[in-house]
């Protein structure tokens, strides 16, 4: 059992054993929020959207390896990680890892589209992962890894579903996992997880997953990414 999934573990006990009672009730979940946990994730995000640029949303599995790849994108001027794709207002880390707020970890990508599009954002998406892989990326399974493609108009779904159609042409029927969402709301992490892989470069789990990961996908599509 590798360091990330022993601390879920335990988390995920932590926050059962007293709370089954509510659990049946999906809003009132006792996600151990606390503001001060999130104050700089929160000015940030407030910040970016102030910029005009384009926004993607994505669920990929761990946050830290998708932030590792696409803020090293050409075009993509910020990647900031948060939860989606749930029900359960002001999701936490240790909440979302039960399983219970219906949460996946994703990101969203701040991009210039005069130097990269949606289509291209989505391409790497599918570069980057298993895309045959239900609930999980790698070894990190359940539904709070589950991969999700959120989509804000009919331009970005027609972009989704036309990438899906063809790579199920290619590999074959039903190999594509991924869920495809209407984008609803973004709730950003925990401060601590912003930049973890700069910011943790010599983590077991940065150095064994998600920088392996980052190079398969750079290895594939070189081209698009910064020098």
């Amino acid at each position: 059992m590798n360091l990330k999934r022993l601390f879920r573990y335990f988390v995920t006990i932590a926050l059962l054993t007293p709370n089954l009672a509510s659990c049946q009730n999906k809003t009132t979940i006792n996600t151990g929020y606390n503001a001060a946990d999130f104050t700089q994730s929160i000015e940030h995000i407030e910040k970016m959207d102030q910029t005009g640029l384009s926004k993607a949303y994505l669920a990929s599995g761990c946050f830290w390896c998708v932030e590792a790849i696409y803020e090293r994108l050409t075009g993509v001027q910020e990647v900031i990680s948060g939860y989606a794709g749930g029900h359960t207002p002001y999701p936490t880390y240790g909440a979302s890892n039960t399983g219970l707020t219906g949460h996946a970890e994703a990101v969203v990508v701040y991009y210039d589209p005069n130097l990269i599009d949606f289509a291209t954002i989505i391409q790497v998406y599918f570069a980057s992962q298993n895309i045959s892989q239900f609930n999980g990326q790698g070894p990190d399974q359940g539904n709070q890894y589950r991969s999700i493609l959120f989509y804000q108009n009919k331009e970005e779904a027609n972009i989704i579903a036309q990438q899906i159609s063809d790579l199920e042409q290619e590999l074959g029927k039903g190999k594509v996992a991924a869920q495809v969402m209407a984008f609803d709301k973004f709730w950003p992490a925990e401060d601590y997880h912003q930049d973890y892989e700069a910011n943790h470069p010599y983590h077991p789990y940065i150095v064994n997953t998600s920088i392996p990961r980052l190079k398969r996908v750079m290895a594939k599509l070189p081209q698009l990414f910064k020098p």
